[in-house]
């Protein structure tokens, strides 16, 4: 009886944001580790994911959009959290929506490493009316770098996630497994449970409320009934407040039984939630206060 090969790699998922990465990395991981929502700069941390078939592992890392359009040092920590990923990963996955590239894609190019083998993956297919058009569009691309292959796709609807696995299977490196066969993701429950009540602050209140906001969690506690939780959404100005609370606190009931209904489906368990607003001007300019939020 021979040992069988096994193979385990990095593989960073990148691109502009919005176009796709962290659905695309609950996809072909099976399971939500990273928050979506319709609004840029959604991911703000790397993220790993877990997936492993058979010999191989694959550790992917959703990164955040790279922020070319505002500064600030939330997002020069974004943008090195992006360019210190794409160093230290086997495989790279250039996320791209069909039919569009924008000046925000470009600048992703020379990011990426001459050393690394690099895949395009052409997302969002499935919108696209006339399928004749996507040919030129990868021409075009492909003229911007010598990427190893080009798979179109659609993480929404799972159209060739197959197909871009193998892509990325095949350019795995020998190594032995980092993660247990069920691992999904590196990141503590808690971290998970905070990124769940973010998501529905983005989703609920996204297009009123400014990107000066986060969520902590201040205390945790598990018994036999059940897991007591207490979060803080922490915003950047008093005014920020009446937003996220709505009318008679109806946003915030909203927000906080949303994220409670997720919370106990990643659980398994009954959960308590309570969700307090903190407001702290100019935490998104701290670099220290970041680092103590979570933010690398």
């Amino acid at each position: 009886m021979t040992d069988t090969t096994t193979y385990c790699g990095f593989v960073a998922l990148v691109g502009r944001p919005n176009v796709g990465k962290s659905t695309l990395a609950n996809a072909l991981i099976g399971s939500k580790i990273s928050i979506v929502s319709r609004k840029a700069q959604t991911t703000r941390h790397r993220i790993h994911g877990v997936l492993t078939r058979d010999s191989k592992q694959f550790v992917f890392v959703d990164t955040p959009g790279f922020q070319t359009r505002h500064g600030g040092a939330m997002n020069r920590m974004m943008n090195r959290v992006v360019t210190q990923t794409l160093s230290d990963v086997d495989v790279v996955v250039h996320v791209v929506e069909a039919g569009r590239w924008t000046p925000a894609d470009a600048q992703i190019v020379p990011l990426l490493p001459k050393d690394k083998k690099a895949i395009l993956a052409v997302n969002k297919v499935d919108l696209v009316k006339d399928k004749t058009t996507l040919l030129p569009y990868v021409e075009k691309v492909m003229l911007q770098y010598p990427y190893d292959a080009v798979v179109p796709i659609s993480a929404m609807r799972d159209i060739q996630l197959d197909n871009l696995l193998q892509e990325i299977g095949g350019r795995l490196p020998e190594g032995e497994h980092m993660f247990s066969e069920d691992a999904l993701t590196d990141r503590s429950v808690r971290f998970l449970t905070a990124e769940i009540l973010r998501e529905k602050v983005f989703r609920l209140v996204g297009d009123e409320l400014p990107y000066g906001c986060t969520v902590y969690i201040e205390n945790w506690e598990e018994d036999e009934k059940g897991v007591r939780i207490a979060a803080c959404i922490l915003v950047e100005r008093e005014s920020h407040r009446p937003i996220l609370l709505g009318t008679k606190g109806t946003h915030m009931r909203r927000i906080a039984t949303e994220a409670r209904q997720d919370i106990v489906e990643l659980l398994d368990k009954p959960v308590f939630l309570e969700v307090f607003v903190k407001v702290r001007k100019g935490w998104t300019e701290r670099e220290s206060l970041l680092r103590e939020l979570g933010y690398e």
